[in-house]
């Protein structure tokens, strides 16, 4: 299948410039603290952490990283923020709006470099291209991400009458989810949203929505819902309820269809970000960037298993099929 790029807004400074021209100083240790929703060992992290030995921040060598992954204790979110504050960091990597917060609420001056829906709107920084205070990085504009997987879900099950999406609480508002359902309706399609709070939530909430008719389910961008793929795929699997979900990765990883940003680029940016504050630079002095590629993955396999049978049109239109 042919490789489909979409281009939104070009990004700032952090991009032009190459991994080597952000090399470590020679004879200095670093510090860098990792506040995410996934375990330490997921590609992801794998592939960012890789990327910064290319820029010359080599972990066992000249780079310590404290790691927390907090997506299976929401509720401790704090203290882990806390605890790498306390190690005295360089500069903290955070994934997820809740995490930056609490990471900024820990520290007003360790530089932070974080991934969230959006970084204005959630009070993050000030402005995209003036960020000023102590954080900078990625914006990820989440709710047209949710709205379009919407649609790619709808596309690929033909007649399809109800779904439903799962939802954080806290980041879904009402206006958002009227969008969704709006949408879903312009389709003909009855949208049903289901709320959670905490992981434990998961399992019963998937069940409840295919009980209650729902024909595929629609996991809206959230890092406790994402650092939780593992177990929602297991479930919706049991059930045979295809569902989407916000990287492409979950695809290749026994999911029906994943759509996001490419993970690539993303690395990418991290890494360009993370190393370029590890050698000094101030962090509203980087422009917020946000992602300018994204990926559509469908595993046929998958999608066999559950009785679909995906379109044609829209097979051809993914970057990758996972027969």
């Amino acid at each position: 299948m042919k490789r489909r790029h979409f281009m939104t807004l070009v990004g700032g400074a952090v991009v032009a410039l190459p991994l080597a021209a952000l090399a470590k100083k020679a004879g200095r240790t670093y510090r860098l603290g990792c506040l995410s929703p996934h375990p330490r060992d997921v590609p992801f992290n794998v592939h960012f952490f890789d990327k910064l030995r290319r820029a010359g921040f080599v972990e066992g060598q000249n780079l310590r990283i404290d790691y927390r992954a907090y997506a299976p204790h929401l509720d401790l979110i704090s203290q882990y923020a806390a605890e790498l504050v306390m190690a005295q960091p360089d500069v903290i990597y955070a994934a997820g709006g809740v995490a930056i917060l609490a990471v900024q609420q820990a520290t007003k001056s360790i530089p932070i470099v974080g991934i969230a829906r959006d970084m204005v709107v959630e009070g993050l920084v000030e402005s995209f291209a003036r960020p000023n205070g102590n954080t900078t990085g990625i914006s990820m504009f989440y709710n047209e991400l949710d709205g379009k997987r919407q649609d790619i879900l709808i596309e690929a099950m033909p007649g399809i009458r109800r779904m439903a999406a799962l939802a954080e609480t806290s980041l879904l508002t009402e206006a958002k989810a009227r969008a969704l359902q709006e949408a879903a309706r312009a389709n003909n399609v009855e949208l049903l949203i289901y709320r959670i709070t905490t992981a434990e939530e998961i399992a019963a909430t998937i069940d409840k929505a295919k009980s209650s008719g729902a024909t595929a389910l629609n996991v809206l961008a959230s890092p406790m819902l994402d650092g939780n793929v593992p177990l929602i795929m297991k479930r919706v699997a049991a059930l045979r309820l295809p569902a989407i979900y916000q990287w492409a990765y979950w695809a290749e990883a026994g999911g029906f269809i994943g759509y996001g940003p490419s993970l690539d680029q993303l690395e990418d940016l991290t890494a360009r970000f993370a190393a370029s504050l590890l050698r000094g630079t101030i962090p509203a002095d980087l422009p917020v960037e946000q992602p300018t590629k994204f990926e559509l993955v469908i595993n046929l396999k998958t999608a066999k298993a559950m009785g679909v049978t995906v379109p044609e049109a829209l097979l051809a239109r993914a970057d990758r099929v996972m027969e």
